[in-house]
């Protein structure tokens, strides 16, 4: 007898019978050093036995019929059944036990997935029990409850019965020597067939006997089993499993080889079983437990070693798995680590599993869940979401596993069970907008479904609560099989919460707006924005209507349920804001207000005109525009109360909405309204307000201050001015355009309003607008200025450009040759970089006068002034940024600071070539053509000196030098490693890159005089 003990109770697990033969007395016992469960065993007649016992579960694998999980616990002559679908029963406890007449060796439980509760049980004497669910109607003697019923209470498990006993007389001769547990591996197949393994001639072979029922002989005592087929195996198995979804059977050797039975075929064969690429399976080691499932739609068979070695077909996947369960198209196991996985088989490959099985999961993963330490899956309980773990010492533990909870919801939700989903939802903390995500389109078409089914305003009141924007199966839940079966919403424009509260809101209607009051009043509450308005007026139309149904909610009661979803004070605004005076009372009531606060103040609105009365109440909400629009249907009595409103709120556009064009109102609000633009300097908007509406002699001002002198002078017109008032006003707007240097625009003014010619011509000379001076003094016949003014300021304009030519020339030389020392500086530092000198003076000499600079040199040079810079003005920061490349000789970015000044010099020369080919033609006129000839000269050394010397300057190799080279392409370890050393690594600087940009010069511009070359 072998006994063993859990959860404090010693257990009956395996008895052998050697008979009363004196050549079958037992002479010597003796358990194995290294393998803790083999035993030897020596008989009297020199007999040897030895037999390897390990640990298993047995429990129905079936998944749709009323018995699919129950489990059964070998305790002598007892069987001990738990029914896990109904109750978690700790052992040594139990849902009901079978007692039989001999102590008990084996349990099979049926592979049918429709019997799937149906039991064999194999004893000491090689009988085999059969028990069965429901087709006798009385209660069998030898079966009885363990932990439930009795005691007055019913129980709601159904019990087996003893359908049959059969006795199997394979291989038992009364001549032959004892052999006990000669028959092992008992397996009933689906066709009420049984497979058992038995001993063969030697003692490293095996048979396979296929087992089937003899119609009862009457007269007969007991049943017998007739032995169909009896295979011989080369080998000694090991292990036996069929599996009841693809009802195939495997049978695994001691060497690790995997045979296959075709049981069904006509003449059934033991063959190897070979992968879909035809090779034949072996383990590496031997698997104490084996099973059969399905891996992205090919069939393979799982092993776990003693040593939690895990193997798919021949892979190794893991070395960490304590043990293993698969259900449906799930596979879970435990670890070493004390973690309870869960996979997808159905679109996964062995690689990928090996993956997720050696990686470590992300913490938040619905794949991963913590476990108590040592425990292992017992089984799972299919159509729920139950994992029964046991413990080392022996105490059940039930989890729901995340990754099956998800699948089990989303089938549900697939078959549009909308209730046992969201009872399994709530139960275990799933966000309940997943009820929606999971399939939009299925739950929008199927709303009045889900309603029906849920049929609880609470929990739909709850579901409303829950929902957020965001799409739980991105985010929090996403597939473990990366399929989503969600459609496309078809309201795009719309959000999630409000189109799923439409939808929910008119269903509710449909069904019974009565019985879904609140629900319905949560769905206006729920929306963005809420429509609170409504909820009230619904609350409203409740008080109202007083219906006789008693199943109906009072108004009182949605009153109080909304104060339960909203602010009081937030719905006390919105109820006034309805301007419903008994919806108020009623809201104020229910709320912590003061009456002495609301009455007075609902009292004397009462009194008010209707439209004033409005527009009190929106002004108290501070909803000023409608405040506006009621205001004004006042009449002008309350328009000086009403131009107050608008100067307080700005409220100018909306007011000028409310009144014609033509009233004096929009004059006045348009005055104000300019008012406060002149007040923000938007002269030139406040003038066209002015304009429109006729406040002529304002709208001139705000023109004048604008600089739009066309328009002051329409104004002028509109107001009727003199031909003096029209002078002098010229004249001082002609002053304002020459402070911002607009000559041309001056001289107009000048010449065709005050007939000031003279001074005309002299604002053109001034602004070397020469062309339209030569109009005016031939136009006027004051040739006179030809002599006195126009010569001498031709003259002079020559000399100035000389000096301007001159001066850019001679700056452009000198900060071309800086450019090249600077840039031969560079590159020597870079070459020094090459070698390990951290010390070396020179290199602390080049970094200093060149334009490389160190992270450490440019933070303490320009972190302290940065500091400075962020809290001025903007027009500093300005300054700064323009300052940012110092000229300065040696300072940082100092070959950026020259390309800038380069390129400024190139411009300017650039811009007064026009202006030069005007003054030439002039010159050449009036018989200058010698200072022409000097000028033009100039000019052409000048431009011919840049366009030379741009593609020096701007090399081609400029802009990818452009970043620090301590990491690169042209980098050394030298260099690199003497950066660090020197703590020189620092983040790449990028230049500007338009600096980097060669400024272009116009060759099209013809501004040479031919006459003078």
């Amino acid at each position: 007898m072998l006994w063993t003990t859990g959860n404090y109770h010693w257990y009956l697990k395996q008895s052998l019978h050697f008979g009363s033969l004196e050549e079958n007395q037992l002479v010597s016992l003796l358990w194995d050093r290294e393998n803790p469960y083999r035993l030897y065993v020596l008989c009297q007649g020199w007999h040897y036995l030895s037999y390897d016992w390990h640990w298993t579960t047995d429990h129905g694998m079936g998944e749709n019929s009323q018995h699919m999980s129950n489990v059964a616990v070998i305790d002598g002559d007892k069987v001990l059944v738990t029914a896990f679908q109904h109750a978690v029963v700790p052992p040594p406890m139990c849902t009901y036990e079978l007692q039989l007449q001999q102590a008990v060796n084996q349990v099979a439980f049926h592979t049918d997935p429709k019997h799937s509760g149906d039991m064999a049980v194999l004893d000491a004497c090689n009988k085999i029990s059969v028990y069965r669910y429901g087709q006798s109607t009385m209660n069998d003697p030898t079966v009885r409850f363990g932990a439930v019923g009795g005691n007055g209470f019913k129980a709601a498990v159904e019990t087996p019965y003893l359908d049959k006993t059969y006795r199997v007389d394979v291989g038992s001769d009364s001549n032959e020597v004892m052999n006990p547990l000669g028959l092992r591996f008992l397996t009933w197949l689906p066709d009420d067939s049984f497979l058992v393994v038995g001993q063969g001639q030697h003692a490293a072979q095996s048979v396979l006997h296929h087992l089937t029922a003899v119609p009862h002989v009457a007269g007969a005592e007991e049943e017998h089993l007739n032995l169909r087929l009896s295979v011989p195996v080369d080998g000694e198995v090991i292990s036996l499993c069929c599996s009841p979804v693809t009802r195939t059977v495997a049978v695994q050797l001691a060497d690790g080889q995997i045979l296959k039975y075709d049981w069904e075929a006509s003449a059934p064969v033991l063959e190897p079983w070979q992968t879909s690429n035809g090779s034949a399976v072996q383990f590496p080691y031997p698997c104490v437990q084996t099973s059969i499932t399905r891996i992205s739609g090919e069939e393979m068979i799982l092993g776990l070693t003693d040593r939690y070695r895990f193997f798919v077909n021949d892979i190794e996947v893991a070395s960490n798995i304590t043990s293993f369960a698969t259900y449906n198209e799930f596979l879970l196991v435990t670890t070493n680590s004390h973690t309870c996985q869960c996979f997808c088989l159905k679109n996964i490959s062995v690689k990928a599993l090996q993956a997720g099985l050696s990686s470590a999961a992300a913490p938040d993963s619905e794949t991963l869940r913590k476990v108590e330490r040592g425990s292992r899956i017992i089984t799972v309980v299919p159509q729920d979401t139950k994992v029964v773990l046991q413990m080392p010492r022996g105490n059940l533990e039930t989890v729901h596993h995340r990754a099956l909870v998800l699948a089990q919801i989303r089938k549900w939700l697939d078959r549009l069970m909308f209730r046992e989903a969201f009872q399994c939802m709530r139960k275990l903390r799933i966000n309940l907008n997943l009820l929606y995500d999971h399939n939009p389109k299925l739950f929008l078409e199927n709303a009045e479904t889900f309603i029906r089914q849920i049929d609880s305003v609470s929990s739909i009141n709850l579901f409303f609560t829950e929902l957020k924007e965001e799409d739980f199966t991105k985010s929090m839940y996403p597939s473990l099989n990366g399929t989503c079966n969600a459609q496309p919403l078809q309201h795009s424009d719309q959000k999630k919460v409000n189109v799923i509260c439409d939808v929910m809101r008119v269903a509710m209607e449909h069904i019974d707006p009565q019985k879904y009051c609140l629900s319905i009043l949560t769905a206006h509450v729920k929306k963005s924005p809420p429509e609170l308005e409504i909820a009230l007026q619904k609350v409203h139309d409740l008080q109202e209507n007083v219906t006789p149904d008693v199943k109906a909610v009072s108004a009182e009661e949605a009153l109080k349920y909304l104060l339960f979803l909203v602010d009081v004070n937030e719905l006390y605004d919105y109820s006034l804001g309805t301007y419903d005076f008994d919806l108020v009372i009623m809201v104020a009531e229910k709320s912590q207000k003061d009456p002495k606060e609301y009455l007075p103040f609902l009292n004397t609105l009462q009194k008010m005109e209707t439209n004033y009365q409005r527009y009190t109440i929106d002004r108290h909400l501070k909803r000023y525009t409608k405040a506006l629009g009621h205001l004004s249907k006042c009449g002008p009595e309350h328009f000086s109360e009403f131009l107050n409103l608008v100067k307080d709120q700005n409220q100018y556009c909306e007011a000028l909405k409310l009144y014609p064009s033509s009233t004096q109102e929009y004059k006045d609000i348009s005055d104000a309204y300019g008012e406060y633009l002149i007040q923000k300097q938007l002269y030139e908007q406040a003038a066209l307000i002015f304009a429109r509406a006729g406040i002529f002699a304002k709208a001139l001002d705000a023109f004048q201050n604008s600089g739009s002198w066309q328009q002051a002078l329409c104004m002028a017109s509109q107001l009727g001015y003199t031909k003096d008032k029209l002078s002098s006003l010229a004249q001082s707007m002609a002053g304002k355009l020459v402070e911002q240097r607009k000559h041309a625009e001056a001289a107009i003014l000048l010449e065709q309003y005050t007939q000031d010619y003279e001074e005309a011509v002299l604002l053109l000379l001034e602004g070397t607008l020469w062309e339209e001076a030569l109009r005016l003094i031939h136009k006027y016949g004051r040739l006179d200025i030809l002599e006195t003014n126009f010569k001498p300021a031709i003259l002079e304009a020559q000399k100035n450009q000389l000096i301007f030519l001159d001066s850019q020339k001679t700056a452009f030389i000198h900060h071309k040759s800086r450019l090249q020392v600077v840039q031969e500086l560079k590159k020597a530092c870079e070459s020094l970089q090459d070698y390990e000198m951290p010390n070396c003076p020179e290199l602390d000499l080049f970094s200093e006068t060149s334009s490389v600079v160190t992270a450490s040199d440019m933070n303490s040079k320009y972190s302290h002034s940065n500091s400075r810079i962020s809290a001025r003005s903007s027009k500093n920061r300005r300054k700064a940024e323009r300052k940012r490349y110092s000229l300065k000789e040696g300072s940082a970015f100092e070959d950026m600071a020259l390309l800038e000044v380069l390129g400024e010099n190139v411009r300017a020369v650039e811009t007064v070539k026009g202006d030069i080919h005007i003054l030439l033609k002039q010159l050449v006129l009036f018989g200058y053509d010698e200072q022409a000839g000097a000028l033009q000269q100039v000019l052409e050394e000048v431009l011919e000196l840049m366009e030379t010397s741009i593609p020096e300057i701007w090399t081609p190799d400029l802009q990818q030098s452009s970043v620090n080279p301590v990491l690169g392409p042209n980098s050394t370890a030298n260099s690199i490693m003497a950066a660090y050393q020197q703590k020189r690594m620092m983040t790449p600087v990028m230049k500007d890159p338009e600096l980097l940009i060669p400024p272009k010069l116009n060759k099209n511009l013809q501004w040479k005089l031919h006459l003078l070359q």
